[in-house]
């Protein structure tokens, strides 16, 4: 046994052993239980960062230990590699999107590997990879004769110099993030996935998710939204320039606060609104400003922060049930996509309404009132928006409470024809039509004939082409003929086919379910999913927890529904983990911005605990400013699992991540952590070149811990071991890897002091390294590994059972007690665990400290605290 810990030497043999003997290709197995452990796939930027090693540490330790226990398991790896970064990087550098996708998927597959994950390759997958986007289509083109996938205008943000859609979140302050150009809000022609069909179930099923974080089921049920309230008209005369009714003569809103509808003094419409387009057409003040608000963001969040602002249209709609005259305003906030476009304005009980009512001079009327609360018109109060008031100045409806009042109104407004009560989701169907190329191509064929025609399945998949260089003047596909021209379907002549790519959300709506296939050729899926899904455990992070989350429990029911699986729900468990955090060091020239700087150009100053309390630049000595921060490139604080690997080794990492906090709290990084982690497992080696040089040779042939009678300190120590086992186990079934891997640091504590003189004192180290190195096994595989062969333990630590705590080791012989005189604490005493109440008595009032203190008088009484002390009174 080589007497160095070399990490490059012992990793690579390691991983060569894994390799060749397929350690962790999964394959169907009926006669063990399964165990489908899944991180989310990696967009294949270039590098690993060191969350990608956290979270497919996280995953890996359960993945082996589940496999230690029996479990036959499963843990696959892919990539999610269509999207905007591919393009943006062939703009700047001038290479094909595939191109740098699959290099970079080259390096850091090298990447993982050299971190000992414990997946099954053979399962890996690529989403831009025709075999596996070919399915996206085919689940698409079912979703269309479903009536799930349909087609219709959407409203996009439009860069007029890029001739390109952006995103929401590429629109800063009005303008493209890359241009700088004045976006426009453009109507186009797009698809859309029927989510909204699914929202009851979707949100039902949250409650069979018990293995979910509460604030990540939280959030999936906010973002689905149900909410019961009662969408009604105000009936108007307004007609357009043909003389006929807008919207037949009614604006519809939707409320969820019916009882508050005698205090309307006003309504507020969308920019896009009907009523909107046709008071702008008249108004030039009302047009520039609706323009302001096509050009303003519709993310929801944003829309919530800013500035509220309106101009009046100068049109009137009638109140339904006072008949009152309603002044109409454009708001920009008010979402065209949301409900019916508009919104009822209430300003004595709506916060929003209020601050808009007391900037516009808008009347206020109060509607309900809360006993013992007085309205003032100074300021908002939280009770203003109470449902726990009744109803005042408001007709018929005072002194209703609020779900008599909304019973009440819905009866009234359904009298008339003009409403009903019913129910509303916040959620929104799913629009997936991108007009970009590095995408899945949407299997339609537009024909002058027959219109929009789905491709037929034996033409799938509609091939991406790869050799396309986008240069930022939009789709490089409209301008491919080649792609372009094709024939139609249905009457065989010339058509185009569709440029516009699908969300990359779709991508990763069901990866894992593919992977948990056979990969078969002539299906999306095959049976075989339905043996290892539903996941058991799902780990990624928290910024997942609505979109890709939603839309993977929607696309499983879809593929339910087609009857692809059997299962209704994707992920039984989920793992949300923090993030990875590093110092950052920056500074603010005067001409604004912000410059980082590597700690390598920085001279830190640290307080007598280490801890930074200044920092300066080394080649001037400018004072930088420093913060723990998200690690990113951005901010020049990110270190490189590469090099990290290269300097300690891949174990050393993962200890690290595993140690320095438990999985779902963010995790600071420490150089000298790091390095505390790599004296840990040098240790641990040293250890075992001590155990074959000392112990190994003392063995007896045959074992019989449980039958000898022990020393002391080798019954303590072995006791000691399975109390920490027994700990340990508990906190890896919680998830909490933070304190396993502090078990096995108290464990190498406890071995290294113990006694090596007898063949028993070998034969009981050799069981607790023993369950050191399996304990450490899936954490540190590597080190593990090699010290279970080295030692003879076995040939492969992987096949080892699982260890568990032994009763006949966690057996005590003896007890130490405290020992008080007159309630002092003089001692302690040791006595045999079977002792009765009078064997302590004596022992206690016999011993040599108690003697002394004593000083000859005599024992009146002896309190016997059992396990715990006992106390002289004299």
């Amino acid at each position: 046994m080589q007497e160095k810990y070399t990490p490059a030497e012992i990793e690579a043999a390691a991983q060569q052993h894994w390799n060749s003997t397929e350690a962790f290709k999964a394959k169907r197995d009926d006669t063990k239980p399964k165990y489908y452990c899944l991180s989310m796939f990696p967009y294949p930027s270039g590098k690993l960062h060191m969350g990608h090693v956290r979270n497919y540490t996280i995953g890996d330790v359960l993945s082996r230990s589940h496999k230690m226990r029996g479990y036959n398991v499963l843990q696959p790896m892919g990539w999610d590699a269509f999207g905007l970064p591919a393009e943006n990087a062939a703009i700047k550098n001038g290479v094909p999107p595939a191109k740098w996708t699959r290099e970079n998927i080259a390096y850091m597959k090298k990447q993982l590997k050299s971190l000992g994950f414990a997946i099954d390759w053979s399962r890996e997958l690529a989403t831009c990879d025709a075999s596996y986007y070919k399915w996206n289509q085919w689940l698409f083109l079912r979703m269309l004769e479903k009536g799930v996938a349909y087609k219709k205008t959407q409203v996009v943000n439009w860069d007029p110099v890029d001739q390109t859609v952006l995103a929401n979140e590429q629109v800063i302050d009005g303008r493209g993030w890359r241009t700088g150009a004045v976006v426009e809000k453009r109507e186009i022609p797009g698809y859309y996935l029927g989510i909204t069909q699914y929202a009851e179930e979707l949100l039902g099923d949250l409650d069979e998710l018990t293995g979910w974080p509460e604030r990540v089921k939280l959030m999936q049920a906010n973002w689905i939204g149900k909410s019961t309230g009662v969408r009604f008209a105000f009936p108007h005369e307004i007609k357009d320039e043909t003389g006929e009714l807008v919207d037949a003569g009614k604006l519809w809103v939707f409320t969820t606060r019916a009882d508050t509808i005698m205090g309307v003094t006003f309504c507020a419409v969308a920019a896009e609104h009907p009523l909107a387009t046709l008071a702008a057409k008249t108004n030039p003040e009302l047009a520039a400003f609706i323009e302001r608000c096509k050009q303003g963001s519709v993310m929801e969040a944003d829309m919530a922060t800013m500035e509220k602002e309106g101009l009046p249209t100068g049109l009137f709609v009638t109140h339904p049930l006072t008949g009152k005259q309603v002044e109409v305003w454009v708001g920009n906030y008010v979402l065209m996509s949301y409900g019916d476009g508009a919104v009822m304005g209430v300003p004595a009980h709506d916060e929003r309404d209020f601050a808009f009512a007391k900037k516009y001079g808008i009347a206020i009327e109060q509607v309900v009132q809360v006993p013992g609360e007085n309205f003032s018109l100074d300021g908002w109060q939280a009770w203003y928006g109470s449902k726990n008031g009744v109803c005042v100045n408001s007709g018929e409806l005072d002194g209703l409470d609020y779900e008599a009042a909304v019973l009440k109104v819905a009866e009234l407004v359904a009298a008339k024809g003009l409403g009903e009560k019913k129910i509303q989701w916040r959620l929104r169907d799913w629009g997936i039509s991108r007009q970009r190329y590095w995408g899945c191509p949407i299997p339609i064929i537009h024909c002058a004939d027959c219109g929009s025609v789905p491709v037929p399945d034996d033409q799938l998949p509609v091939v991406l082409p790869e050799d396309c260089v986008p240069d930022g003047s939009g789709n490089p596909l409209n301008k491919l003929e080649a792609f372009r021209h094709c024939t139609c379907p249905k009457c065989g002549k010339p058509a185009l086919r569709e440029t516009d790519t699908m969300d990359t959300f779709v991508d990763s709506s069901w990866y894992y379910s593919r992977y948990a296939s056979g990969f078969t050729d002539a299906a999306m899926v095959d049976d075989e999913t339905n043996y290892w899904m539903t996941v058991d455990q799902y780990i990624g992070g928290i910024e997942h927890a609505i979109l890709h989350l939603l839309y993977s429990r929607f696309w499983t029911k879809v593929m339910r529904d087609v009857g692809l699986v059997t299962y209704r729900e994707p992920f039984s468990r989920l793992l949300t983990q923090g993030m990875v955090l590093n110092t950052a060091f920056s500074h603010k020239p005067e001409s604004g911005g912000k410059d980082y700087f590597w700690e390598s150009d920085v001279e830190v100053i640290r307080g007598p605990q280490g801890q930074i309390t200044g920092a300066k630049l080394k080649k001037d000595g400018t004072p930088v400013d420093f913060e723990m921060t998200t690690m990113s490139k951005s901010k020049n604080n990110g270190v490189d699992p590469q090099a990290l690997i290269e300097q300690y080794g891949a174990d050393t990492a993962r200890f690290f991540m595993m140690f320095a906090a438990p999985p779902e709290q963010t995790l600071e990084w420490s150089d000298a952590g790091v390095e505390g982690a790599y004296r840990f497992l040098k240790r641990v080696w040293n250890y075992g070149t001590l155990f074959a040089a000392e112990l190994k040779g003392k063995l007896p042939a045959t074992r019989a811990l449980d039958k000898a009678k022990l020393p002391s300190d080798l019954a303590a120590l072995r006791r000691e071991i399975h109390l920490l086992l027994k700990q340990a186990n508990y906190d890896l079934a919680k998830q909490q890897f933070n304190t396993v891997a502090s078990a096995t640091m108290k464990m190498l504590n406890a071995i290294e002091k113990a006694p090596r003189d007898s063949a028993l004192a070998a034969e009981v180290a050799e069981e607790c390294f023993g369950i050191l190195l399996r304990v450490l096994s899936p954490i540190t595989p590597h080190i593990a590994h090699a010290l279970w062969r080295e030692l003879g333990f076995g040939d492969d630590i992987l096949a080892a059972s699982w260890p568990e705590p032994l009763d006949a080791a966690l057996v005590q012989d003896e007890i130490e007690l405290v020992l008080q005189v007159l309630g002092k604490t003089r001692g302690s005493i040791t006595v045999p665990a079977s002792a009765d109440k009078a064997q302590i008595e004596a022992a206690a009032v016999a011993s040599e400290v108690a003697q002394k203190f004593m000083e000859g008088r005599p024992a009146k009484k002896v309190i016997v605290v059992p396990g715990r002390l006992v106390n002289i009174v004299c």
